[in-house]
């Protein structure tokens, strides 16, 4: 519920219970009023005939005519409960009707007084009763009314009319309400839209708009606009920092890319150019004993094991910018060029190259039936280079074991498996391991690596759609699943 119903409801409630306190107050006020004369009168001639009767509590009770004020409005009926008998005044005589009495076994003091009664169920009348007593025993009941009809209908449409306008008031009154609080709290409604701009479009340039008095809220838009200011300046600072950043990293590669390959073709042109005879270790005959011999075999020795190590360094180098390249191309919004092509014959392709791969654990190719004529939207090389990730980092963390491919469907997609028996990991980790640099327990094991891999298979997944599932255990392996979506355009046969 929103604060502006919270408010009108409260506002309205507190209203309504005004109003209706008020009035039953003046509804009670109206109706003492307006019976108070009517029971003044029939009290004065209750009382009246009461002292000036001649009363007979054995025989008869007796209205003197000189006990009677004159008034006709006035409707008298004495009851003896000895014998039995009524007296009544004509005009209540002419009605056919008399007031109800108690049961003379039930009668005590609280019968006395005003009474509303209704003659015949349609003349409503305000009756005053008195015991007649001798001594401590009751013998007869007089009542003194007066026809209510007027008054009784005065009351009720008083009573209707304060109903009716509570309603009406109330209603009015909240919907007033509702507009006042929905005017009074537009800048949180400001507040709250200039929130949901920025933080759906990331426009911090957005400003709360500033309408309404210098009040709490208008103080508290300065200061959210104030704010806002603040963080777009440092935003932007940021974002050009992280700019600047994202082409260095970009150019950094690029410009390494050249003397890394020159380094490399180099070193790969005198490997190739290297005596064999030195290979082998040279002439034999030409003089174990020569001291001078020993030392140039040894210095050709060191120099082979140097070009080596360089060579090792600089494909190692090669990988790292060819890595990082990737990542620049991520962060600046590469967009692959995707077709849509089998995934079966790709798939075989990675499985047939790692065989290749230097590895110390068996690998395995299970069964890739489930994809077969399953096409998929995809760019063939960096498919190729996503599956090569979890090969490699599957062969990279298995020292003994084997590593397993596969592949399975699922609906409209399609998943390869890649499965090994490694060093596996602690699942603290795995929210982790697509991060970039990051390096899951290092001390579980030597293992040479950037920390790069995954976090480019990451964003390989996300350019073609796909999902990626990890399942391990520390000791047991590690299980990677690729998820990819399936062209439906292309001819499938269900597995």
């Amino acid at each position: 519920m929103s604060i502006r119903l919270r408010l009108t409801l409260w506002y309205s409630v507190i209203l309504a219970v005004t109003l209706v306190v008020f009035g039953i107050a003046f509804y009670y006020f109206v109706s003492y009023n307006t019976y108070h004369v009517m029971k003044d009168k029939i009290a004065t001639q209750a009382n009246a005939i009461n002292i000036t009767s001649s009363l007979d509590s054995f025989d008869n009770i007796l209205i003197a005519r000189e006990s009677l004020l004159g008034d006709e409005e006035l409707f008298i009926q004495v009851y003896n409960y000895k014998r039995g008998v009524y007296q009544q005044t004509p005009n209540l005589k002419s009605l056919d009707e008399k007031f109800p009495q108690p049961d003379a076994k039930q009668v005590s003091k609280a019968d006395e007084g005003f009474k509303h009664v209704k003659l015949g169920g349609k003349y409503p009348f305000l009756v005053y009763q008195h015991l007649l007593k001798q001594g401590n025993e009751v013998f007869g009941l007089l009542q003194v009314g007066a026809y209510s009809g007027t008054e009784d209908r005065y009351m009720s449409e008083l009573r209707t009319t304060l109903i009716f306008s509570l309603i009406v008031v109330v209603l009015i009154a909240f919907t007033i309400s509702f507009f006042l609080a929905r005017q009074a709290l537009r800048p949180i409604e400001n507040v709250i839209q200039a929130s949901n701009s920025i933080q759906n479009g990331s426009d911090l340039s957005m400003r709360i708009p500033r309408v309404g008095p210098n009040d709490e809220l208008g103080r508290l838009t300065d200061t959210l606009n104030g704010m806002l200011g603040r963080m777009e300046t440092t935003y932007n600072e940021l974002d050009e920092a992280y700019k600047a950043q994202r082409r260095f990293v970009s150019d950094a590669s690029h410009e390494l890319r050249t003397p890394l390959t020159t380094i490399r073709g180099n070193i790969e042109l005198l490997e190739r150019m290297w005596p064999p005879a030195l290979e082998a270790g040279g002439d034999a005959e030409a003089g174990d004993d020569d001291p001078a011999a020993r030392s140039d075999r040894s210095r050709m020795t060191m120099t082979r094991e140097a070009m080596h190590d360089i060579a090792g360094e600089a494909k190692r180098m090669s990988n790292l910018v060819n890595d990082l390249l990737a990542l620049a191309r991520a962060d600046a919004g590469y967009e692959m060029e995707k077709t849509t092509q089998p995934l079966l014959p790709l798939v075989e392709d990675v499985a047939r190259r790692a065989q290749l791969l230097p590895r110390q654990a068996d690998w395995k190719i299970g069964n890739l039936t489930a994809i077969d004529n399953v096409q998929v939207n995809a760019h063939a090389d960096f498919l190729r280079q996503l599956l090569f990730i979890f090969v490699e980092n599957a062969f990279k963390y298995t020292p003994s074991g084997y590593v397993e491919m596969r592949a399975i469907r699922s609906q409209d997609q399609a998943g390869v498996i890649i499965k090994d028996t490694g060093i596996g990991m602690n699942n603290k980790e795995v929210p982790h391991i697509f991060e970039r640099f990051y390096r899951a327990d290092e001390s579980r094991g030597e293992t040479s690596g950037t920390g790069l891999g995954l976090s480019i298979a990451k964003w390989i997944i996300d350019e073609h759609g796909g999902s990626v599932e990890v399942s391990t255990r520390e000791g047991e392996g590690t299980t990677f699943t690729v998820w990819l979506p399936i062209a439906f355009h292309g001819r499938m046969n269900e597995v």
